[in-house]
């Protein structure tokens, strides 16, 4: 480390932490700023060096330049003056779509294009935004977020269970840790699929080119990722894509959308995993005018929790709920449905 030696402030509570990292146990010597920009969405190469510049990245407790190496088990935090923005949580009057709702919890159907916490690029309009607006007193889980127990990415659609309890909280956490709540998926993907159902398994983390990606680690680098499990099972072929239902045993990051990419049947529309382009097909203009048409009619990855069951927190019955496929997905359905029948025929 350079000679650059100034602690922590005295008074810590001037700073606010932003982001905290403990290095993998695998990682090669890496500048600070790289690995940063690897690991913090929408991350700016310049803000972080400016951060480091100023004295708000610390690694193990002390300040270091942007040139600074990372090790395994470096402990780095990014500190500032003020703070996180997704901390300071203002009520937004949005319209939440309540599936259910009693006094402990409710039952939500998120729409696209609602992120479910504030986060870097969306500090308004988010699902937690309206909550605290819509109900007091939420509590809190691991990640200071109030009343979220799990999520779903920004563009997927589907339920999600909200606590108003602590205890709610508690016991609703423990289900999803302890894989005992049971969640299905509806996807469109890439692709025939050969098998009818099927099982999933591969360690899930952050890929070491992309930021912005999420992928499989299998064999020796295992322990770059976290164990992850997807069960699916082919609901209806249609030609070049595959409508199949998706069972989680865990709740990785993009699990099901870094596990189908995994298998070589990236979801449809996928943007961020490479489904916005034609992965498989013809050649033909007229094809690529229909798959255009479809990715206009659903301008997103072809996903919806559809599914969502439980225990109930005080009175231990098995809640379970479902909800219909979004408009968006069914009009794509149905067009790649008629152009199999056309094939057919």
């Amino acid at each position: 480390m350079e000679d650059y030696t100034p602690q922590l402030p005295e008074d810590d509570n001037e700073l606010y932490e932003h982001h905290a990292f403990t290095v993998d146990k695998g990682q090669a010597p890496l500048r600070i700023d790289k690995y940063l920009m690897n690991r913090i969405e929408n991350a700016i190469r310049n803000k972080i060096q400016t951060a480091a510049k100023n004295g708000n990245i610390y690694v193990n407790d002390v300040p270091v330049k942007s040139n600074y190496k990372v090790k395994p088990f470096d402990t780095i935090r990014v500190l500032f003056e003020h703070p996180p923005f997704e901390n300071l949580l203002v009520g937004e009057d949005l319209p939440l779509d309540i599936v259910y709702e009693d006094d402990t919890l409710l039952v939500i159907n998120k729409p696209a294009g609602m992120v479910v916490h504030p986060g870097h690029g969306n500090y308004s309009g988010t699902l937690i935004n309206a909550l605290i607006f819509h109900f007091d007193n939420l509590p809190n889980n691991s990640s200071d977020r109030p009343g979220l127990v799990h999520r779903i990415d920004k563009d997927t659609t589907g339920l999600l269970v909200v606590a108003k309890t602590e205890h709610a909280m508690a016991h609703l956490s423990k289900q999803f840790k302890d894989k005992t709540s049971e969640r299905e998926y509806v996807a469109i993907v890439w692709g025939n699929m050969e098998a009818d159902e099927g099982t999933i398994e591969g360690n899930i983390g952050r890929h070491p080119k992309n930021r912005l990606q999420n992928t499989v680690y299998s064999d020796d680098e295992a322990e770059n990722g976290k164990p992850a499990v997807t069960h699916y099972t082919v609901l209806e072929r249609l030609t070049y894509v595959t409508l199949v239902a998706c069972k989680l045993e865990t709740g990785r990051t993009h699990q099901i959308r870094v596990h189908m990419k995994h298998i070589g049947h990236t979801l449809f529309n996928d943007e961020r995993y490479g489904g916005e382009r034609i992965l498989k097909g013809t050649t033909f203009t007229k094809y690529k005018q229909f798959v255009d048409n479809c990715f206009k009619v659903l301008p997103r990855q072809a996903l919806h929790a559809k599914t969502l069951g439980f225990k109930h927190p005080e009175t231990g019955e098995m809640m379970q709920f479902s909800t219909p496929i979004p408009d968006d997905m069914q009009q794509c359905i149905a067009k790649w449905r008629s152009y199999a029948l056309h094939i057919d025929n």
